[in-house]
């Protein structure tokens, strides 16, 4: 009976939060048994403005698409949606994108809780005309080409609670799910003393906590509100009213739970700050804030580099011997399942289970790994068993629940494809890391040497049929890349010269390495005119 009992414990998950700071850039990895499950990166020299509140002005308001476009300052004007100008405890309840995970989770609307109230256009307009100011809190960054999207339901989140100016509200998270610990924190909720006009969440992080840590987080975040109350007052809009703090300080605040077993970062500065931070929690939380000073470079020592350059990959490989396909376009993220080697020991259903299940469960990891979201489409294999199929579908929801942005997920169609949508806050770990290779413009290939010679000669007869009639000897050098050079003299050099000859003209190849291997140009050798001139594409 002792061995079994030490045999599950020996088998408990080992979580560590491994913080790589840099001048230029911060990293934040969670390891799961030495597993990357998380990855996040920041760079301190550029603003994070996700959850910051500003003070704006209202540029104009568009009644087709029943919203707001409000300067808060940044480059592009922020989208606020006409139902989310109004802060009051109905839109919160829709949480449609605003508020912290934990708010959202005990302000989900259920079946006898109030609709969000509808405003008309003339009621918008008497309310906000262009030139009028508005504060609203971020919800959504600017993503592409369209900026960022703002809501003016504040949230204020803090270790153990969320904040809400302007709301009535009071709520612990869904997520928490014993019933007598959700009571035992609604009465302490209760004895709470709450600043005026404010509502309040308790987030998951809370369960088991007492109600002294309630009172000093709750003090925190009153200091908080008043002091953004005070600039509100004081600074003209577009002005930024709050912002939330560094990478590596919200790390401690939502990420140092009771499961974490130690944060390991390689920095003095960060070290002796997160301590300070940790023992406002905890003398067991300060405790678990270890400072790294080895000499092989921190996120190498424990294989995260190798592991994130995964994450870069088109094709991520399962441990069955199957594979995931994953294509990241700006509004969608399709994901095609592979069974790859994989040949399995029992019935081809019972492989294409075993495949599909591993599946699902990569696919959770690698969503918050990449940080994607938006739509997202998963071509699995088909199952023809519906018990199967209902099977794969519960392990997907089993996998999403370790994920904080909200999601929601189909049943298996038809046509073997499960959908399902993730919050997208911010750009993906690949958008915010990389750019578009500057040679083929992120298209991931070039035409091919055989492509471009066609086209070469295309072009040429095009040119010498201009020479035609006008007594001239054509005289034309055509640069090209060496790799299309090549091409021409080993595939193509009798029909250059049959055409040289029936033109009586004089043809001179010149390569050029320096050149895109799409590129050409056709000159007047006489003139050093240029006739044509491909641009790379």
């Amino acid at each position: 009976m002792f061995g079994f009992l030490f045999g599950n414990k020996a088998k408990r998950e080992k979580r560590e939060i491994v913080i790589n700071a840099e001048y230029l850039e911060t990293r934040v990895a969670v390891l799961e048994n030495g597993v990357l499950d998380e990855f996040h990166v920041e760079h301190p020299t550029e603003q994070r403005i996700v959850g910051s509140i500003f003070k704006g002005k209202i540029q104009n308001l568009e009644n087709e698409l029943q919203a707001a476009f409000v300067d808060i300052g940044m480059q592009k004007n922020a989208f606020l949606h006409y139902w989310d100008m109004i802060p009051d405890d109905a839109a919160r309840l829709a949480a449609e994108e605003g508020g912290s995970g934990d708010a959202v989770a005990a302000a989900k609307p259920g079946r006898n809780q109030p609709r969000r109230k509808r405003f008309s256009n003339e009621e918008i307009a008497k309310r906000f005309p262009p030139g009028s100011e508005i504060v609203v809190q971020v919800t959504k960054a600017a993503i592409g080409t369209k900026g960022p999207r703002v809501t003016a339901s504040l949230s204020i989140p803090g270790r153990y609670l969320v904040l809400m100016p302007g709301s009535t509200m009071t709520g612990v998270s869904r997520k928490i799910a014993d019933a007598s610990e959700r009571q035992r924190l609604k009465k302490i909720l209760e004895r709470l003393p709450l600043p005026a006009d404010c509502g309040l969440i308790v987030r998951t992080v809370a369960a088991d906590a007492s109600k002294r840590s309630f009172v000093r987080d709750l003090r925190g975040l009153a200091v908080s509100w008043h002091e953004l109350q005070r600039v509100m007052a004081e600074t003209p809009a577009p002005c930024c009213l709050y912002q939330e703090p560094d990478l590596v300080e919200r790390v401690v605040r939502d990420s140092l739970t009771d499961d974490i077993d130690r944060i390991i970062v390689d920095d003095r500065e960060k070290f002796e700050r997160l301590r300070v931070v940790a023992s406002e929690i905890s003398r067991r939380a300060k405790a678990k804030i270890q400072l790294y000073e080895g000499d092989m470079p921190l996120l190498e020592h424990y294989d995260v580099e190798r592991q994130v350059e995964q994450a870069f990959r088109r094709q991520v490989p399962l441990k069955s011997g199957g594979c995931l396909v994953i294509d990241e376009t700006e509004a969608m993220i399709a994901i095609d399942v592979n069974t790859g080697r994989h040949k399995g020991k029992g019935s081809q259903e019972e492989v294409i289970l075993e495949v599909n299940l591993e599946a699902v469960d990569e696919v959770a990891r690698q969503m918050r790994l990449r940080n994607i979201g938006g739509l997202v489409v998963i071509d699995l294999i088909d199952m023809k068993s519906r018990k199967h199929q209902a099977t794969v579908f519960r392990a997907m929801k089993t996998a999403l629940k370790k994920d904080r942005a909200r999601t929601n997920v189909l049943p298996i169609s038809e046509l073997g494809l499960m959908e399902m949508t993730r919050q997208r806050v911010e750009e993906s770990l690949l958008s915010s890391t990389v750019v578009d290779c500057p040679y083929c413009h992120g298209r991931g290939n070039v035409r091919s040497a055989l492509g471009i010679s066609v086209e070469i000669q295309r072009q040429l007869a095009a040119v010498l049929r201009r020479f035609r009639g006008k007594n001239v000897i054509p005289n034309l050098q055509v640069v090209v890349h060496p790799t299309v050079l090549d091409r021409l003299r080993r595939e193509d050099e009798a029909f250059l010269v049959e055409l040289e000859k029936r033109c009586n003209g004089r043809l001179v190849f010149r390569s050029d390495p320096s050149r895109h291997v799409e590129f050409f140009a056709i000159l007047n050798a006489d003139g050093g005119e240029i006739l044509y001139s491909r641009k790379e594409s």
